[in-house]
């Protein structure tokens, strides 16, 4: 076919099988990302050097063929363009200072050429039915990781700013949906077929703050983006939202597929959500493998049959996944 499968069913096409990817297809599962890992001598800089950022994305392509290769980057790239100190420590995570306000705060794309220069290597090396993707995390997500200058599932500090002063925290919110658009209008100029935007702490929002912090947000990139490429394909995965909430981010924000977290039933998304679904494997079954990975695998084909569907986890792939069982899922979905 001419046009890449994945690509054609972000616009809407119906296949037997569908395309598969997995979040965090390049990691620490693969014997050949740990080497480089090694080699780099940091994730930061593994990151931000285009070459070793090339060869992560590439290398699960090369061993499993995946129907997409997803640029190996990070979503706290755009703090850091932001004039903020990312470090990362191993087995701990990303710390910066945290902040209580976003004024100062001065965005520069240009510091983010090698993630651009990435994604051109990365074209240039793949072939013409592999979908590149690029991505970025949602100005929620982004403000919780800025305003406890941590990661984990801890949203205290931001939603004490927003509660408190929203005003000002729904201006850090606008200036990180520019950033992201800008970041991401960048990464299809670099070569990248679609983008996806990573919600991560989506869950546990009251309504009207779901609809504050994660559906304005996630509209105003959108319209952005399309408004510098108006062909722009962009995935959103508004992570352990609530039905309800799935609801109004796949109807409002002008996404062209939704990803699913493990928990959300991908039935009820396949007969209800207004535009392409992606997801939603359960990883420790990818884990557990053997008849309950066949099982879990053949329920969400069953569920998505006659629905232009992505297959991808419900998060992403688990540092202890055995390759076979990798190897095992690919066989099934493609029949």
């Amino acid at each position: 076919m001419s046009e890449k499968r994945l690509i054609a069913v972000l616009k809407g096409e119906r296949f037997d099988r569908p395309p598969v990817w997995m979040m965090r297809q390049a990691g620490r599962y693969l014997p050949e990302y740990r080497e480089t890992r090694a080699r780099a001598g940091s994730f930061w800089t593994m990151c931000m050097t285009p070459k070793l950022a090339a060869e992560v994305t590439l290398q699960p392509i090369r061993r499993f063929g995946f129907d997409a290769a997803i640029l190996f980057s990070d979503i706290l790239v755009i703090p850091a363009a932001l004039g903020m100190a990312v470090t990362f420590e191993d087995g701990v995570g990303p710390r910066m200072a945290p902040i209580a306000s976003g004024a100062g705060l001065t965005f520069d794309a240009d510091s983010l050429s090698p993630v651009y220069d990435a994604l051109r290597l990365v074209r240039g090396s793949l072939s013409q039915e592999t979908t590149l993707l690029g991505f970025a995390g949602a100005p929620w997500t982004l403000a919780t990781y800025m305003a406890a200058g941590k990661g984990g599932d801890e949203q205290k500090a931001a939603k004490l700013w927003g509660y408190r002063d929203p005003e000002s925290f729904e201006q850090l919110l606008d200036l990180l949906a520019e950033c992201v658009a800008a970041h991401l209008a960048r990464q299809i100029e670099a070569g990248a077929d679609a983008v996806q935007i990573f919600d991560s702490w989506a869950s546990g929002l009251p309504e009207a703050m779901f609809e504050r912090w994660v559906v304005a947000p996630t509209r105003k990139i959108v319209a952005k983006l399309r408004t510098i490429h108006p062909k722009a394909l962009v995935i959103g995965f508004p992570r352990a939202a609530t039905l309800a909430g799935y609801e109004r981010y796949a109807a409002e924000t002008g996404v062209d597929a939704v990803s699913l977290d493990t928990a959300a039933p991908i039935g009820w998304a396949a007969k209800t959500l207004p535009c392409v679904i992606q997801g939603n494997l359960d990883p420790i079954a990818l884990i557990a493998g053997g008849r309950a990975l066949d099982a879990a695998i053949d329920a969400i084909l069953a569920a998505t049959n006659g629905k232009p569907h992505v297959f991808n986890l419900g998060h992403g792939i688990l540092p202890e996944t055995p390759i076979a069982h990798v190897e095992r899922m690919l066989k099934r979905v493609r029949g």
